[in-house]
C-alpha cells in the first residue's frame, strides 16, 4: 500500500499517515517546550500556522494507542501536510525541525515524556511565575 500523495500549488504534498509514520499533533506553544526538552533526540517536525499547531512523526502504530491530553495522533485514515524539503519558514507549514537523511521519527515513549515534563514546567512557572 502506498502513501497518498497530493501536490499543492504550494509545493506542499499531503500526505497520509499509517504507512511509514504516524504523527502526533500539539499545539505550538506545548510543541515548543517539547522540542526544548528533547533536543537531539527529536525527529522532524511540521509547524503548520494553519492549525498552529506542531506535527511530530512517530512509528506507524503508535497513533492507535496513544493516548496523552492536549494532542491529536493521525493514524491511517488521517493526513498531515508536508513542506517542500528544507522550507524553514512560512508563509504556510514549514519544518520545524528538517528531517535528517535516516529518519523523521521521534520515539513515542521520549515524546510521551517530554509532553509531561513540559507540562510540569506550564504548570510550575503559572504557580511560581
Amino acid at each position: 500500500m502506498s502513501t497518498t500523495r497530493l501536490r499543492t500549488s504550494a509545493g506542499c504534498t499531503l500526505q497520509g499517515a499509517g504507512t511509514d509514520w504516524d504523527a502526533i499533533r500539539v499545539i505550538r506553544s506545548t510543541g515548543l517546550t517539547v522540542m526544548e526538552i528533547l533536543g537531539a533526540r527529536c525527529g522532524a517536525v511540521v509547524d503548520d500556522p494553519v492549525t498552529t499547531s506542531l506535527h511530530f512523526f512517530v512509528r506507524v502504530g503508535t497513533a492507535s494507542m496513544w493516548d496523552v491530553d492536549t494532542t491529536r495522533p493521525l493514524g491511517a485514515g488521517s493526513s498531515v501536510t508536508i513542506p517542500p524539503t528544507r522550507r524553514t519558514q512560512g508563509p504556510g507549514p514549514y519544518w520545524r525541525m528538517c528531517p535528517g537523511e535516516d529518519t523523521w521519527l521521534t520515539d513515542a515513549a521520549a515524546l510521551k515524556a517530554a509532553l509531561e515534563d513540559s507540562l510540569v514546567r506550564r504548570l510550575g512557572a503559572e504557580h511560581f511565575g
